[in-house]
């Protein structure tokens, strides 16, 4: 083919791609809409392996493993497999990211919201990437450790959104509930957010490093226990009110009672666990479980927070 035909030849490729993309919300949506949920929490897991198993530093550079290679050498040992196997996820969730970005991208106009929601996603893991090359070349600082974990549980938020958002319709939409009802439910967010970032501290302070040799955050880690659980029994009693306020108004919001009862649920399991892991030394499969459902209660919260408001012609 001369270069003249294939000149020719690419604006047909691509308006076969752009005829190709979804023009509403179709099963490739939903589809990688769920795996890009699920690759946000899994990573949530991995990287709580990494930092569990101490190999917070198997790969002591970045972006590459070793100054000589980027993949872990036999030297380094499991260590350097978990940690580079963390960074290997980190390149499927962009993956997947992008492609929603893709799908969406003829949609971009007439579900504005989607599309905002799937370029943040992608945005946010290219930034979280980068924040992952940081908490290694300042030999896992704390802080920067416990900034990573939310940056990841935010984005596992974000990608709770947009499936809640593309199984409604676009458009204004308008309170469902009683004012006073949706104050309540976003006074439960807060006292969510104030739990998760106490535990945030209090795992900094504690034996869970992600390597033996690194510096904890200096605060007191038993204090920190109790302090993380009172926002956390704040938490679980609005949650109570919560499912008896949506239950009165599960007529005007019938999807708002079944999710608060699911975060009602989450947040027993979390207490569960939490109770179980303070009082057996902080095992490591119960510090990760414990890690990944504060993900899954947030993004719980966030589609809880979402069925507040219907489309506004509704009636």
């Amino acid at each position: 083919m001369s270069a003249e035909q294939t000149t020719i030849a690419r604006p047909g490729v691509w308006r076969r791609l752009w005829n190709w993309l979804p023009d509403r919300v179709d099963g490739r949506i939903r589809v990688f809409a769920w795996l890009s949920f699920l690759a946000e929490v899994t990573i949530i897991g991995t990287g709580g392996a990494v930092r569990l198993t101490g190999s917070g530093l198997g790969c002591p550079t970045w972006p590459t493993c070793t100054a000589e290679s980027l993949v872990p050498t036999p030297e380094m040992g499991i260590h350097g497999l978990i940690e580079f196997g963390n960074r290997t996820m980190t390149g499927l969730v962009g993956i997947i990211a992008a492609i929603v970005v893709v799908l969406v991208l003829k949609l971009r106009h007439e579900r504005r919201d989607l599309y905002i929601l799937a370029v943040v996603v992608l945005g946010g893991v290219a930034a979280q990437a980068i924040v992952g090359g940081i908490t290694v070349l300042t030999g896992l600082n704390p802080f920067i450790v416990g900034f990573h974990y939310v940056a990841s549980l935010a984005l596992v938020c974000v990608t709770a959104a947009f499936l809640v958002r593309m199984s409604q319709p676009g458009g204004p939409r308008k309170l469902a509930v009683p004012r006073w009802q949706a104050v309540l439910t976003h006074v439960t967010s807060l006292a969510l957010a104030l739990t998760i970032a106490f535990g945030v501290l209090t795992t900094g302070a504690g034996p869970h490093s992600g390597d033996a040799a690194v510096a904890r955050n200096g605060f007191n880690a038993e204090i920190l226990e109790h302090v993380h659980a009172w926002p956390g029994y704040a938490l679980l009693g609005l949650t109570i009110a919560l499912v008896i306020a949506a239950w009165r108004s599960r007529t005007a919001a019938p999807l708002l009672l079944r999710w608060t009862v699911v975060l009602l649920g989450v947040e027993l399991v979390q207490i569960a666990v939490g109770l179980y892991q303070a009082r057996n030394g902080l095992p490591e499969l119960a510090v990760g479980a414990h890690m990944v459902l504060a993900a899954l209660a947030a993004a719980t919260m966030t589609v809880v927070v979402l069925h507040l408001r219907k489309p506004a012609g509704d009636s």
